[in-house]
């Protein structure tokens, strides 16, 4: 089976996401084959997730003074920023009947191995995890989603971090620290990783494209054929830019949940606990657990999957933390359940009884990694 390869770099964010929403249609209509992208963004751009308030995720003030673009995507999740530096893929196949967002974790798995598969052959031991990751050792390094097109045509949305400015992703990307400095840079990418980083080379993005069409090729069978868009696929894109991605009635449409955030520390003898949360209404949407104390990363990493997207209800916070720790306790060295259960519960109290949004929610993809990208 032929596939269609497209490749482009310097995209504006609304070409780039106008021709990925375009091709997912025609592809469903039959009017384009199966295509696989692999582009980058012009430096900087800043892109929402479908369902996410700008003012929430997006210090926009300070994009506006630095020309870094907002919009937003078709597809769901958090805040990310794209440049040169960061591979965009886009998978534009024809969907079957089963292809529905209640399988939208199983349909990225499905999508991952392709990018698993040239990852690995790099020497990157990158897997599938949580609801939409690619990660190593338990460091996110790809964020991944879906959308289905009305027409049945569904396109598989990727970031891939080939290096990143953390600190410049800090300054575009609301989060609950209350100051930028090293300790903050530090945890986040305690969270994160890049393909560079993992190489430990200055590889270049040419060269992870070339492993990332093999992987595709090797994880689906397919023969990928260079190619360009078409005439008739350049009028599709350039009418669903004017129309839909240069609006700001798109871009900047808002929900009428507000976000606020909280936090709180405490301390033990094992050290001090400093838990940041954010709540979408009563739900809690994303966590950072910080401090001086010792534990393994990748159990911490787990304990604020475990509570992204949670009920704010005490008690059932109280049992997911107390869930993780009956399986991963020996893991946070001398750090018992019920301090954290303390820690975060204080946190979700204090959140709930902030009326102000001049501190907002933390869930970009690569700040708060792990969260919904569908």
């Amino acid at each position: 089976m032929d596939w269609r390869l497209i490749t482009d770099d310097g995209v504006s964010a609304s070409f780039g996401l106008a021709a990925d929403e375009a091709l997912a249609q025609r592809v469903g209509l039959n009017l384009s084959q199966p295509t696989l992208r692999l582009y980058t963004y012009q430096s900087y751009c800043a892109l929402v997730g479908r369902f996410q308030n700008i003012e929430n995720e997006i210090r926009v003030g300070y994009c506006n003074e630095n020309g870094i673009t907002i919009n937003r995507r078709s597809t769901g999740g958090g805040a990310i920023i794209m440049g040169e530096d960061q591979l965009g893929v886009a998978l534009t196949i024809s969907g079957r009947g089963d292809d529905s967002y209640s399988h939208a974790r199983e349909l990225m798995s499905d999508f991952s191995h392709g990018l698993v598969c040239g990852l690995n052959q790099l020497g990157v031991e990158a897997r599938f995890r949580r609801k939409n990751d690619i990660e190593v050792n338990s460091k996110k390094l790809v964020g991944l989603g879906v959308y289905r097109a009305p027409s049945g045509g569904l396109l598989f949305h990727a970031s891939m971090l080939v290096d990143l400015d953390i600190a410049l992703m800090l300054r575009v990307l609301n989060t609950p620290f209350e100051k930028l400095s090293d300790k903050e840079i530090d945890t986040v990418a305690g969270r994160i990783t890049t393909v560079r980083r993992e190489t430990e080379s200055k590889i270049t993005l040419e060269e992870v494209r070339r492993v990332i069409v093999d992987g595709f090729v090797s994880a689906f069978n397919v023969n990928l054929v260079p190619s360009k868009f078409a005439s008739e696929e350049h009028a599709d894109i350039e009418q669903l830019e004017q129309e839909k991605y240069r609006s700001d009635d798109w871009v900047y449409q808002t929900t009428t949940v507000p976000d606020s955030n909280g936090s709180a520390k405490v301390k033990t003898p094992a050290g001090l606990i400093d838990v940041s949360v954010t709540m979408a209404g009563m739900t809690i949407k994303a966590v950072f657990i910080g401090g001086d104390f010792f534990a393994a990363e990748n159990a911490v990493a787990d304990l604020e999957a475990a509570l992204r997207w949670h009920t704010s209800q005490p008690a059932k916070v109280a049992a997911t933390i107390e869930k993780i720790f009956q399986s991963r306790g020996s893991e946070f060295n001398g750090i018992h359940a019920d301090v954290m259960i303390e820690a975060v519960t204080k946190a979700v109290a204090r959140a709930r009884v902030e009326e102000s949004q001049t501190r907002a929610d933390p869930y970009g993809c690569y700040v708060n990694p792990g969260g919904a990208y569908a």
